[in-house]
């Protein structure tokens, strides 16, 4: 597609419907009961099966697009989601894109499931979002704090509703935890250690011929280009994991990874979902993938650190003066009060915000214009612990952050990692 052209298009979609969406604005400001929202998928690897079944079990939806540059991917994914929206009852035939931004300037499509890997993020949301489509993105939210902060102007600007994919904010215990913490149950919060695996590296895989049916140049995108890899993105779907995640350029190891997941609830525990650390203390030695910490302004320390015994995986671990909360998706203990995990909160307790379904919790924040309950700054903010803990460990050196002004203080090379180049036509700042 014509670049000029589509955003000259977008422009005026965008205008036309940010005010009032095709589906969105009823003329009492909300969505009918009755009312159907269309969503179009953009990227449909390994992680949208549970996306589509997620999100297709939310009333009132249906699937009418979907794109990628991996055609084998493209045409399972359709498959699915016409048997998906067949069993719904629905008599809605799903259509394929190679370019995703064929599918934005559907006037039809009310919102967007953003499920590419990360170096695509920003890109898709900025331009999902001139389009004037609501949006569920996929975690990590961005590879850097400057593409963040254009997600998220970009969002307001357009007035679209954006729930980040940090699923754990819907799920009980997580949100329990986070409850007895901000409450006081284990005293003042002095620690918190959050056990992921290590921080991203450079991609050193060697080049392989490109498979039939990809179109690799679009899947590099705005990222630096590089050969391809099987590693970066599997031929099969349904075969391993894409370890794109696991190199700079395309994700950021398993500290934006899981650490997506884990450091979010250490930002929801202390009420930082529009701030962050201050300081960040990397291990001295090259070698180390862990052992780095974060001081909040109010002398909190969040410490990348394995706590945990062998089998407790990921998970955080938040110390108070008087206990301590451990937290996982497969237990929640409390000490040494282990009743505490099970314990009902009292009725003057403060409570955060409830959501026991990720994706209903979008579908009804959509419907309602309201912020969801990861909305694209809280997703930010997170991000950008992530991104910040990789810039630590791979400067080496302690930095000082001004979570407010989004920059280092007193490192100007640092602070060139904020951001990173966009190649080509990609220009994520365009909105």
């Amino acid at each position: 597609m014509n670049r000029r052209n589509f955003i000259g298009k977008a422009a005026a979609g965008a205008a036309a419907v940010t005010i009032i969406p095709r589906h969105v604005m009823g003329g009492n400001g909300f969505v009918a009961a009755n009312d159907r929202i269309n969503l179009g998928y953009i990227g449909v690897g390994k992680q949208v099966t549970t996306l589509l079944k997620g999100i297709g079990k939310c009333e009132g939806t249906a699937v009418v697009a979907a794109c990628d540059v991996f055609k084998n991917k493209l045409d399972l994914f359709v498959e699915k989601a016409n048997k998906n929206n067949s069993g719904n009852g629905l008599n809605v035939k799903v259509d394929g894109y190679h370019f995703y931004r064929e599918l934005l300037e559907r006037s039809d499509i009310d919102a967007v499931v953003i499920a590419s890997p990360d170096h695509w993020h920003a890109q898709m949301v900025v331009d999902a979002a001139k389009a004037g489509k609501d949006i569920y993105c996929e975690k990590p939210l961005s590879l850097t704090v400057a593409e963040g902060r254009a997600m998220v102007d970009a969002t307001r600007k357009y007035d679209r509703v954006f729930q980040t994919g940090n699923m754990q904010r819907s799920w009980r215990d997580f949100r329990h935890a986070v409850e007895l913490a901000r409450n006081g149950y284990i005293g003042e919060i002095k620690e918190i250690n959050v056990s992921v695996g290590e921080p991203v590296k450079q991609c050193d895989l060697p080049t392989q011929p490109v498979p039939e049916g990809l179109d690799w140049n679009e899947w590099i995108g705005p990222s630096l280009y590089r050969g391809y890899n099987e590693i970066l993105a599997p031929p099969d779907v349904n075969g391993p994991w894409a370890w794109w995640r696991g190199y700079r350029d395309f994700g950021g190891g398993l500290i934006t990874d899981w650490g997506a997941h884990m450091f979010d609830i250490a930002q929801w525990a202390l009420n930082m979902d529009e701030s962050g650390p201050v300081q960040f203390l990397p291990p001295e030695e090259p070698a180390q993938t862990h052992g780095l910490t974060m001081i909040y302004e109010n002398g909190v320390r969040l410490n990348h650190k394995l706590w945990g015994g062998e089998d407790d995986g990921n998970g955080v671990q938040i110390i108070g003066t008087e206990g301590r909360i451990e937290v996982s998706r497969s237990f929640l203990r409390t000490f040494p009060n282990e009743k505490l995990a099970k314990a009902d909160l009292k009725e003057t307790d403060k409570r955060v915000y409830v959501s026991d379904n990720h994706y209903q919790d979008w579908i009804d924040a959509m419907r309602n214009r309201t912020k969801p309950v990861s909305d694209v700054e809280t997703g930010h903010r997170t991000a950008s612990v992530c991104n910040l803990t990789n810039i630590a460990y791979e400067l080496q050196r302690p930095l000082l952050w001004d979570p407010a002004a989004e920059k280092f203080k007193g490192d100007d090379y640092a602070n060139l990692m904020v951001g990173r180049p966009y190649r080509g036509k990609w220009d994520y700042t365009d909105f």
